[in-house]
């Protein structure tokens, strides 16, 4: 009997219980917990659109079924999704480690080529984005952002402007600010101290927007940094 995966989870947050579940649908108890168990890892809740057949749900909950039955040991996604959040980590090495693991168990690996194809797929569907170019610690990105602030004087009730310097740390989504009282250099690299200060560590790539306190201009595609920035990111690195 087929696995009616639709019905499974449209009866489980109606609230009815497995038993009542089972009895509906055909399918056995350990089944519908196993499907309930799956779609709560995947946040998967009702109301579900047309083109979420159970076809759809067992390719989203049991990739594997379709895939191990062509004779190949089926990568561990979660893994390699955990694994590629550290650094140096790339889909190469890890495809490496994979082939190692296959030829030790005696089973058949998938191609690079596929097994790229493949982790795509899972990182589009269960996990929305990849990880592969935003990594823990790497990439700090700064910029001066948002309109000019404003700040008055509590002596003398004079309004100065102020300028927000913003650093986000992307994988983390972690972020700095600090309003300055202009963008001179002297601001932008007292800036970045701050955020390296606060942050607690360096990153390795920092990444400016366009703006002519980090940015010279540009060359051939290439930005062309300021050189005491450039001298200051490398004495500080």
């Amino acid at each position: 009997m087929s696995i009616q995966y639709r019905k499974i989870l449209e009866l489980h947050a109606q609230k009815v219980v497995q038993r009542n579940i089972a009895a509906a649908t055909g399918n056995s108890r350990p089944k519908i917990a196993e499907i309930i168990r799956r779609a709560k890892e995947e946040v998967l809740v009702p109301p579900f659109t047309d083109e979420m057949d159970d076809e759809w749900f067992e390719a989203l909950l049991f990739p594997h079924k379709k895939r191990e039955s062509k004779g190949r040991q089926l990568p561990d996604f979660e893994h390699i999704h955990t694994e590629l959040a550290k650094s140096n980590v790339t889909l190469s090495l890890l495809h490496y480690e994979y082939e190692a693991m296959c030829r030790q168990n005696n089973v058949i690996p998938y191609a690079y080529r596929t097994f790229c194809q493949y982790y795509h797929e899972y990182a589009q569907k269960y996990k929305a984005t990849m990880r592969i170019k935003r990594k823990p610690g790497e990439t700090m990105e700064v910029d001066w952002a948002g309109t000019t602030l404003s700040l008055t004087d509590s002596d003398t009730g004079e309004i100065v402007k102020a300028y927000l310097f913003v650093a986000t740390l992307p994988c983390s989504q972690y972020g700095y600010c600090e309003a300055r009282l202009s963008m001179k250099q002297e601001d932008w690299l007292v800036s970045h101290i701050h955020a390296y200060k606060y942050f607690g560590g360096v990153t390795e790539i920092l990444v400016p927007d366009n703006l002519k306190t980090g940015v010279t201009r540009h060359r051939s595609g290439e930005a062309v940094l300021n050189s005491t920035y450039r001298t200051s990111i490398t004495s500080k690195n």
